[in-house]
């Protein structure tokens, strides 16, 4: 791993990302990129365009830019250029920033695919599941000032890509739409089994949400 890049990387992204919302601030980028590097172990990757990628996933999260899906790639690239990056590596880092997401999974086009790719995916989807996952759907709720519950708007896991852009729904319908729909699209070991664990952990919490919101003891 070249370090003094990763390094330099990490610095940049500290200070993009210094006034984020909460669920996709440094400490998320950090999260995904400690996941990456533990995935990565198990799998026949380019450790640097792993490493390089899951620090740069969410420079510019669309969300956050009026669904511009365009910025965070450029930003990206402009600084893997800036540091005179190979000009693959850069190409490549590119093509996963694109092609990660879970709305762009909802995509039929979408058909890019990579080890390095896969790797990355499945850290970011790790830190949308589990106690952290719970943690960030709540607090990207509460900043979007949505409903917690309403047991009258029932979840759509079927969504395509812009229904999923547009949607406004109470936060607890995103465990059905996303959450809960994770687990059995993990692509390597490694991730399936984290999954595996963080996804009991949601089936609970959601068991203990409900006695609770209907005044079971």
């Amino acid at each position: 791993m070249d370090i003094e890049l990763i390094e330099k990387t990490k610095d940049f992204v500290r200070s993009e990302l210094k006034d984020a919302e909460g669920g996709h601030d440094w400490f998320h980028t950090e999260r995904v990129f400690n996941n990456a590097i533990l995935i990565a172990k198990q799998e026949p990757v380019d450790i640097n365009v792993v490493a390089l990628a899951s620090l740069l996933h969410d420079i510019a999260d669309s969300k956050f830019h009026n669904g511009d899906e365009t910025i965070g790639p450029r930003k990206a690239s402009k600084f893997l250029f800036n540091n005179n990056v190979d000009s693959v590596i850069i190409e490549h880092v590119v093509r996963i920033i694109e092609n990660m997401s879970f709305k762009n999974s909802l995509d039929a086009s979408n058909v890019f695919t990579s080890k390095e790719l896969e790797v990355v995916q499945d850290a970011d989807r790790l830190d949308a599941i589990g106690a952290i996952g719970i943690a960030r759907c709540f607090n990207y709720g509460g900043f979007k000032n949505r409903a917690i519950y309403d047991p009258e708007i029932s979840p759509n896991p079927n969504m395509t890509k812009e229904e999923y852009k547009a949607s406004n729904a109470p936060t607890l319908n995103h465990f059905y739409e996303k959450l809960l729909l994770i687990k059995d699209q993990m692509n390597t070991k490694t991730g399936k089994r984290l999954a595996s664990e963080r996804h009991k952990y949601m089936e609970g919490f959601l068991d203990q949400f409900y006695r609770e919101w209907n005044g079971k003891v």
